[in-house]
């Protein structure tokens, strides 16, 4: 599998448009996030739980902050949180500051979970990678590396 520019003759890439490039990339990177998804799950955990656990990594939040990180209404993050402590993969206590708040926490088994996910995705992605060609490879190796900033920006 190789990676070409839409060449204007063989072997001449074309003049690369901005709004062109940034199609092309927003249709590349919601297709593989999409499958990354789907990937890392299983049976354990919905995409949706996932992405709580990953936002939990990073400390404990209230559900409104949970809310407002995934774009969803506080009654569909309060399900995802009551999922999650139920299968003990999150503990909910009240806010040291403000007692009409609860913070989530991730538990170790939460932690866990969200572990062997990532793991499964980065599997099934080097899998992908491993099928290309050392100049393939290094395109998007530095293709990654621009994402990054772009996204840093």
């Amino acid at each position: 599998m190789t990676l070409e520019a839409h060449p204007e003759e063989p072997g001449e890439p074309a003049d690369i448009q901005p709004d062109v490039l940034a199609v092309d990339l927003r249709i590349a990177v919601m297709r593989t996030s999409r499958r990354l998804r789907s990937e890392a799950s299983g049976d354990i955990v919905s995409p949706g739980q996932y992405a709580v656990l990953a936002d939990l990594s990073g400390g404990p939040r209230t559900l409104r902050e949970l809310a407002d990180r995934e774009n969803v209404q506080a009654p569909s993050m309060t399900r995802i949180v009551n999922a999650l402590t139920s299968q003990g993969l999150v503990t909910r206590s009240p806010h040291p500051d403000d007692g009409r708040q609860v913070l989530a926490r991730i538990t170790p088994a939460g932690e866990a979970v969200l572990d062997e996910a990532r793991s499964h995705r980065t599997a099934w992605l080097a899998q992908r990678v491993a099928v290309l060609s050392e100049e393939d490879r290094r395109t998007l190796s530095r293709a990654a590396h621009l994402m990054q900033e772009l996204s840093a920006r």
